[in-house]
């Protein structure tokens, strides 16, 4: 879980990219897949986020690593649509509730390649991403409120913290012999007790933001300032380009399905 969370440091261009631009990117390429229930334009989609993965600076294994729930959840929906869709065209199986159809075969294909095809350019501009960066993208550029943007991050700052309190809570509670039974009422415990660190730590770092002046009522200065340029323009340009293709081959092969509509 850690692995997934911490984001990935490299010297190619994407890392260099505003974390702003990387977000209406991912945007764009979602919006453009999820106009349409159709097998073309999320395969076209999915081809050219494949080959801009090359750029990504992740390794097929890290990729691999990174995206293989979004995998398994694809593939378990496109089951699920398969056994259970609604039924259309020439029947293959029926067994109660499970009717498999040309319609439901060709949805359940559309499902999982959308889903792919939605996911793996926000996993992997995701990972490219600087936490800090992003506060100053999403406070300086999209001029989001400076007490949530920071309060935010400092969120985030906290996940990996949580994850080893809970190693530790196993590891306690594995000494004295209270970890070996009752797996449910074990699991409770273990999470009330971190709810109450949680809170406490929580508590902490307010009061230390406080004290620091972040919910002051002054203007806000940046020890960095976010600016957009020309590797961003570049990369949103690019999602524009994939959404269009995407679209225009769908709309081509005559599978255009605007929102499931036909």
């Amino acid at each position: 879980m850690t692995a997934i969370l911490t984001p990935v440091r490299g010297r190619q261009l994407v890392y260099r990219i505003n974390p702003v631009a990387k977000l209406l990117a991912s945007m764009i390429i979602t919006i453009g897949i999820l106009l349409s229930i159709d097998w073309v334009s999320a395969s076209v989609a999915l081809a050219f986020e494949l080959v801009l993965c090359l750029w990504s600076g992740l390794s097929a294994r890290r990729l691999l690593a990174r995206t293989w729930p979004i995998l398994v959840a694809a593939v378990f929906a496109g089951v699920t649509i398969l056994l259970y869709g609604s039924p259309s065209g020439a029947t293959y199986a029926r067994f109660l509730f499970v009717h498999i159809t040309d319609g439901s075969i060709e949805f359940s294909i559309a499902t999982t390649l959308r889903v792919i095809a939605v996911a793996l350019p926000a996993v992997v501009l995701f990972v490219t991403i600087d936490p800090t960066e992003l506060g100053d993208g999403l406070a300086q550029l999209l001029k989001l409120p400076s007490r949530f943007v920071i309060g935010g991050l400092a969120g985030f700052r906290l996940v990996g913290l949580f994850l080893d309190d809970w190693r530790s809570l196993e590891l306690a509670r594995r000494a004295r012999g209270v970890a070996d039974s009752g797996k449910l009422r074990r699991l409770a415990s273990m999470a009330f007790s971190l709810l109450v660190l949680s809170i406490r730590r929580g508590s902490k770092l307010a009061t230390a933001m406080e004290a620091r002046g972040f919910g002051g009522p002054a203007k806000r200065t940046w020890a960095r300032t976010s600016t957009f340029g020309w590797p961003g323009a570049g990369l949103v340009i690019i999602a524009f380009l994939v959404a269009a293709v995407s679209i225009a081959a769908a709309v081509m092969a005559g599978s255009w399905n605007f929102l499931g509509s036909g």
